[in-house]
């Protein structure tokens, strides 16, 4: 559990605070590429880290995040017209390019030139992996754009989607992290169901094969090895099989608020990030990111899981608490766990209404399952605390290129777990190439 102080620094992002001083010294992803999908097309309001922000795409192509408001008189540009290579405010018409350079102000004489001293809060841009990237720190703290994949791949191999969720972001993102609770909330069938259907996936009880998900026959206790990385850590949730292998299944936690999840199909299914976006204390961005390197194997019985994967862009929502996330309590009792629809959904649902929009975390009681939650708590809070005391995080500009690898497979029951570990890390290599690139 956490003092009420710490649970403070962790959850609030806004300007000033410790932890959003920590995020801003990170790429953040802004919005989806396709929020933008042409030069001078409509502008887009967001928030982010608690900001009211405008994005808008250039006539050649360059993408600007600027404040909302314009220096003037403080009106949203929002409904600027966006035209010649700049954002143009119609209150007055005040013009501002990607830079947030004033490049032109009708409204004064022709001689005057206050507008080459104005200028509007401007953020760097990157485009990568289908998705805006913004950095909102200090200038002369900005490190080279961490490529995970996105200039790596051809287009055919990524897709980016995005859904919003109304609660804080470190909420969505220990929920991510909780290798046991997907025994339980994604296993799809009322208990004992999997017992009848165990005939019908023991082709995945083996090693070498990636089981399908939660639904596979496995025990549903998992234990957990942790190592610490530079870039945050790796843990992996270990779980028996009836045929009396260990089920691995390995995810690595990137600060400050990346995970790479272990995908569907092994190393034959690429990668996949997830990325709580703080919007503001109270909602986020739940923001996925993923490559296919090789051809995902055809089976029928995957066939829906593909169906899933393939799906990309902003995903709408009908489900929200005060519906009460469309609960179908019939299909509870017959044949669902939950009786919520969709994966992302059932996440959404128990962390949205868990504890309230932000969390008194005071009040758990953690058991050794979560030990992967406890950690990224005390690295977020003990990095924030560091920048406090003028101590700049070490990962935003690590000029190493570094690889990341994630998996979950079948192993043999045999070997040590820590060999079972460097086997499935072995097995994934060269699926996901990351590096770092300088400006």
């Amino acid at each position: 559990m956490l003092s009420h102080q710490d649970n403070e620094l962790l959850c609030r992002v806004g300007p000033g605070t410790p932890m959003g001083n920590l995020l801003r010294r990170f790429w953040t992803p802004a919005m989806l590429s396709d929020e933008l999908p042409e030069p001078d097309c409509d502008p887009v309001r967001l928030r982010l880290l608690g900001e009211d922000l405008v994005a808008f795409r250039d006539t050649d192509g360059n993408v600007g995040l600027l404040d909302n408001y314009c220096p003037h008189r403080r009106a949203s540009i929002f409904f600027g017209r966006n035209e010649e290579c700049g954002l143009r405010c119609v209150y007055h018409g005040w013009k501002f390019d990607v830079q947030g350079n004033c490049v032109d102000m009708p409204s004064e004489p022709a001689e005057s030139n206050f507008k080459d001293k104005v200028r509007i809060t401007a953020y760097p841009t990157h485009e990568a992996g289908g998705v805006i990237w913004t950095y909102m720190g200090p200038e002369d703290k900005q490190p080279g754009f961490r490529n995970f994949f996105g200039d790596a791949f051809p287009e055919s191999e990524w897709r980016a989607t995005k859904i919003i969720s109304v609660c804080n972001w470190m909420k969505g993102l220990e929920g991510n992290i909780d290798s046991s609770h997907i025994d339980y909330l994604h296993s799809g069938r009322p208990p004992g169901v999997e017992v009848k259907e165990a005939a019908d996936q023991v082709w995945f009880d083996q090693p070498g094969y990636p089981p399908p998900g939660s639904r596979t026959p496995r025990s549903h206790s998992p234990t957990h090895e942790m190592e610490d990385t530079w870039y945050g850590f790796r843990y992996a949730g270990l779980r028996k099989t009836p045929n009396g292998y260990t089920n691995a299944r390995v995810t690595d936690i990137i600060l400050p608020f990346y995970t790479l999840v272990a995908p569907v199909y092994g190393p034959l299914g690429g990668d996949n990030f997830l990325v709580m976006v703080p919007i503001d204390d109270h909602s986020f961005w739940r923001l996925g990111f993923a490559t296919t390197s090789t051809p995902v194997p055809v089976d029928p019985r995957l066939a829906s899981l593909q169906a899933i994967i393939a799906q990309y862009g902003i995903k709408e929502r009908n489900q929200w608490a005060d519906n009460d996330y469309l609960i179908d309590r019939v299909a509870q009792k017959n044949y669902s766990y939950t009786g919520i629809k969709a994966f992302p959904v059932q996440d959404l649902a128990l962390v949205e209404d868990q504890w309230g929009p932000r969390a008194d975390r005071s009040l758990e009681s953690l058991v050794t399952s979560d030990q992967n939650i406890i950690a990224v708590r005390k690295r977020l809070i003990d990095a924030a605390v560091a920048l406090m005391e003028g101590q700049e995080p070490s990962g935003p500009s690590n000029p190493d290129a570094y690889r990341v690898h994630t998996a979950r497979m079948t192993v043999p029951d045999t070997l040590p777990i820590a060999e079972a570990v460097e086997l499935v890390k072995k097995q994934t290599a060269g699926v996901v190439k990351t590096s770092v690139t300088s400006n």
